[in-house]
């Protein structure tokens, strides 16, 4: 049976599969459109992303627009940017800050999700976790995957998170601002004409 992406897209509104292990009861926040050009592969929307029901409505979402060279009105058009973290919902917070996106969520939805961009011609991986899954043969970390973007195939770059916790991450690799971001830049506008 093929889904239609409304059907597909209230489907996932109204999921609560992990509600008995969400601290703040489940509220999916996805962005979609098949015809989107941009998928933002992330990891599970923070307290402040479940708070307003906007994708990267926060400090990691400030930077990741600064690193992609495009403003807010671009970045919320769902033809132009599909927002399809690991896990839809806030997953809670843990020691070193939020848990990890809880793999059902992935299980049950992303290869259906996926399947409906037709039109995608860049997808950015954000952090190790979606870079496990969408990369599942890579042995490398977080940063030797960054520094060898090249080696993720056409139309892919993978990215570090934006989050201002990386902030010493981003200070010890200043190569990745000088030199994948303005690539970034370069085919986030090439992907939007």
């Amino acid at each position: 049976m093929i889904e239609s992406p409304e059907r597909l897209i209230s489907l996932v509104q109204s999921c609560s599969l992990c509600a008995k292990q969400l601290p703040l009861g489940p509220r999916p926040v996805i962005q979609f459109s098949s015809r989107s050009k941009i998928l933002i592969a992330g990891q599970a929307p923070g307290a402040r992303v479940h708070a307003t029901g906007l994708p990267f409505d926060d400090a990691s979402g400030d930077r990741l627009r600064t690193w992609m060279g495009i403003d807010k009105k671009t970045f919320y058009s769902p033809q132009s940017i599909a927002i399809l973290p690991m896990s839809f919902c806030y997953p809670g917070t843990g020691i070193s800050g939020d848990l990890p996106p809880l793999p059902i969520c992935a299980a049950t939805w992303r290869r259906r999700l996926l399947d409906q961009l037709k039109e995608i011609r860049l997808t950015l991986v954000i952090g190790r976790f979606a870079q496990t899954w969408h990369f599942p043969n890579e042995r490398r970390n977080l940063t030797e995957t960054v520094k060898n973007w090249n080696d993720a195939g056409p139309g892919i770059i993978p990215l570090p998170h934006p989050s201002p916790r990386n902030n010493i991450w981003l200070k010890k690799h200043p190569w990745f601002e000088k030199d994948l971001v303005p690539v970034l830049k370069k085919k986030v506008a090439h992907a939007l004409q």
